[in-house]
């Protein structure tokens, strides 16, 4: 074990209850509350080791993921999140940064920050993430304003939101809204296994009931009811179908107060400060790969293969196969998440060993971009309750992060242990696999379609339980290209589009024909 090893030291989460929005806190506060946590959770004084944090990452909030500039916020934000963090926890950092936008940055900012440390970069790490999302909707509701204004001086490494990941052509199309996008994904699932739709929601149910029994043990949860497959299953006034074949209960709940942070640094530094061996995590793998990353480019709607890929790269570097993983934790804001990562890592959606560690997004609490953290966070004391010394011949317990970012379009991995990790710490560079990917072939894609169709994949979206809008992805009967459109939006096609297979179904595309100059597909 090499002194320049990267380690976690500390983790640690946050949920606000308060019901009062002028009581709660703001994002940053939250985001501070979870790294005093994760500071303590080291075992020494919070307040002298903030003062040794070196690089402060804060992940991008959900107001700040949707355009550049960042958009206005109806109470204001702060203008340099890590420096209004740093300022609450009195530390004083080199590096201030505010990670991209994607549900698996919280993740791959870990594989960052530990190739730095492992580099000599980078002494002590914290990366910490927020929402207060819960308590702005209840000011609102309620008129209330609140004053969430921050100007903070010092450096800022704004990496800004990413790369696009939807056009206006899909955008226009109702394409690249998650609640939108990953419906699109379950109904070819649904497809590929040749279930019915009253099958398949019962098989959504069976996915998602023991994520709920999760949830109601964890203390961090928000949502976290125990339900039944039926009960998460059946369609009702208060699980209404919200994009068709998800009721409400199967999308992830972003209305959240939560925040979840670690602290990381090399062996060589913890022996430095002290920080006890018993509270080391090892990151024994790591990798990260983007699909296509236009939805319309994807290879198909229902597999991975960018997950597939890096999930393989990191337990190859891990040196161990998914059967010696023994905690779990798939990236869970739609069951389309969860299907597509269970098959990418070829493992059964019943797997013995648990598909969630938190109680997943819609039940745990989806809190925008930073959900995995908390995954992390969850993950660190059991493993540390489970280690053993190196010295033992007793097989080392190993926990799996999967993070997934925008419309299963950007993916994560790691693997983690208490047990130390031998030898030099390496991670491959992405860009090696990530270029196989990019190799792949995609459809050839039209915004102009016209003329005989079929269906490949299809969605009804509703507005409160009401069908507004069916999206179809289809193919062109001549030559096979793909393209989007919208249906006809009166109650007897969106009706129709529910109750019977659309699946291949045969049609016609007109260019430019739907509302608002949208392509327009008939049954």
């Amino acid at each position: 074990m090499h002194d320049n090893t990267p380690i976690l030291v500390g983790a640690g989460q946050f949920t606000g209850r308060e019901e009062d929005p002028l009581k709660a806190l703001s994002p940053m506060g939250i985001a501070a509350e979870a790294a005093r946590a994760a500071l303590a959770d080291t075992g020494l004084d919070s307040e002298i080791l903030a003062q040794q944090v070196d690089t402060l990452a804060v992940i991008r909030i959900f107001p700040d993921s949707f355009n550049r500039p960042r958009m206005p916020n109806p109470f204001g934000r702060a203008e340099n999140p890590p420096r209004a963090v740093a300022r609450r926890i009195n530390a004083n950092p080199v590096r201030a940064i505010y990670g991209h936008v994607g549900g698996n940055t919280p993740q791959t900012m870990i594989n960052e920050m530990a190739h730095r440390i492992a580099e000599g970069e980078v002494g002590v790490a914290l990366i910490t993430g927020s929402e207060a999302i819960k308590t702005a909707q209840r000011a609102l509701r309620a008129g209330i304003t609140l004053d969430w204004q921050e100007e903070d001086e010092g450096s800022l490494e704004d990496r800004g939101i990413g790369p696009v990941l939807a056009t206006p052509h899909e955008f226009k199309h109702g394409i690249g809204v998650p609640v939108n996008t990953y419906p699109l994904f379950e109904n070819a699932i649904r497809g590929r296994l040749g279930n019915s739709v009253t099958q398949h929601l019962l098989a959504m149910g069976e996915l998602l009931a023991p994520f709920t029994a999760v949830a109601a043990e964890n203390p961090f949860a928000l949502y976290g009811t125990r339900r039944s497959p039926q009960e998460l299953s059946s369609v009702s006034a208060e699980n209404r179908f919200i994009g068709f074949p998800y009721p409400k209960w199967m999308n992830a709940m972003d209305g959240v107060d939560q925040g979840a942070a670690v602290v990381m640094t090399s062996v060589g530094q913890a022996k430095r400060l002290g920080i006890d061996p018993a509270r080391w995590v090892f990151l024994h793998g790591c990798a990260e790969a983007s699909e296509k990353l236009l939805v319309t480019e994807r290879v198909n709607y229902f597999s991975s293969p960018a997950m597939a890929i890096n999930s393989a790269k990191a337990l190859a570097m891990a040196g161990i196969e998914m059967a010696d993983i023994d905690l779990i934790d798939i990236y869970s804001c739609f069951p389309s998440a969860v299907e597509v990562a269970c098959a990418a890592l070829g493992i059964q959606t019943n797997d013995s060993r648990g598909l969630t560690l938190t109680g997943g997004l819609p039940f745990f609490g989806g809190p925008g971009n930073n959900y995995s953290m908390h995954a992390i966070a969850t993950l660190v004391p059991l493993l540390r309750s489970r280690r053993i010394a190196s010295s033992t011949s007793a097989r080392a317990t190993f926990g799996m992060i999967t993070a997934n970012g925008g419309y299963l379009s950007k993916h994560a991995t790691g693997i983690y242990s208490a047990t130390p990790v031998e030898g030099e710490w390496r991670c491959e560079a992405p860009a090696n696999y990530q270029a196989q990917i990019d190799a792949m072939l995609s459809p050839r894609f039209t915004e102009t379609p016209e003329g005989d169709a079929r269906v490949e994949t299809y969605t009804v979206i509703h507005e409160r339980g009401v069908p507004v809008r069916g999206i179809v992805i289809g193919r062109i009967v001549a030559d096979s290209t793909r393209f989007i459109a919208n249906t006809k939006n009166d109650s007897e096609t969106l009706t129709r589009m529910m109750a019977e297979e659309m699946l291949e179904r045969p049609g016609r595309v007109i260019t430019g024909a739907g509302a608002q100059g949208t392509n327009l597909f008939s049954f």
